[in-house]
């Protein structure tokens, strides 16, 4: 049987460099925000075309922790797909604010900005669109319904590193994203990882304080923080895996059209892609 993932595959090629980048690590004496991390997100937030970059324990994190900076919490409402991983709306339910499900688009499984506009109310404080199965959302109709009403919008690109909408990537088509580097993505580490990247210093700022217990310096505590920051071991893997990714993407759409090609003839409603 072909496996539908082979990462054991996948992460053999790429050994050589993963065991460089293990022995800058143990040769740094820095395992927890050092070079690797600073590193990798200087690359990623230049990667997705965004100012900042501030890595995190996951993708749930990612999410959750933009809520968070932006005092969204109980008494507001966050618009979000009903279609999605939980992810999405754990991130939300921990915040305390309420989750509102809105309908999809029926050829992209991606949230419907007309259902959006419809579900606005008063407390509504953000949209959280999901750019599901690598498609990103109808991000301009969205930004523009989110400017008329003063709303944030915050992309859950879990699904979607290096996807483009209109030359743009994902991560810098809102106010904030959130990534997951699971590793089934298409950027995975070799365990947990995630980050968020904005084109706001004071949103990344604090998302920076929020991540470390809450602290800019050690023991000096500002905000009700989590322990939530990407290792260094795992910076150093998405760093050799970062530069292939345009590859790897390009490998998988050339796939997916030979798929829809295949397919077209038949009575199956097929994705886009």
């Amino acid at each position: 049987m072909i496996p539908f993932l082979d990462l054991q595959g996948l992460n053999e090629s790429l050994s050589a460099e993963f065991q460089a980048g293990l022995a800058r690590v143990l040769s740094s004496g820095q395992f927890i925000l050092g070079p690797e991390v600073e590193a990798f997100e200087s690359e990623f937030a230049t990667y997705c075309q965004a100012r900042y970059c501030v890595g995190v324990a996951n993708g749930l994190d990612a999410l959750h922790l933009i809520l968070r900076a932006y005092d969204i919490g109980p008494g507001d409402e966050v618009i979000i797909p009903a279609n999605t991983f939980i992810a999405t709306w754990l991130a939300v339910s921990y915040s305390g604010a309420r989750l509102v499900p809105v309908d999809v688009v029926a050829t992209t499984g991606n949230i419907d900005p007309a259902a959006v506009e419809a579900a606005i109310t008063p407390r509504t404080r953000a949209i959280m669109p999901v750019h599901l199965y690598g498609q990103t959302a109808e991000m301009d109709r969205l930004m523009a319904i989110a400017e008329r009403q003063g709303l944030k919008v915050i992309e859950d690109a879990a699904q979607a590193h290096g996807a483009v909408h209109h030359g743009r990537r994902a991560g810098a088509l809102g106010h904030a994203a959130g990534f997951s580097f699971y590793p089934g993505k298409n950027l995975g580490a070799l365990g947990d990882g995630g980050a968020i990247t904005t084109s706001d210093p004071a949103l990344a700022e604090r998302l920076r304080v929020l991540r470390n217990y809450g602290a800019q310096r050690k023991y000096h505590n500002e905000l009700q923080g989590f322990n939530s920051r990407l290792d260094e071991l795992q910076a150093a893997f998405l760093r050799v895996k970062l530069a292939r990714l345009d590859e790897w993407n390009a490998s998988r759409a050339h796939v997916a059209e030979r798929y829809s090609a295949g397919l077209g003839d038949e009575d199956v409603v097929l994705p886009t892609v």
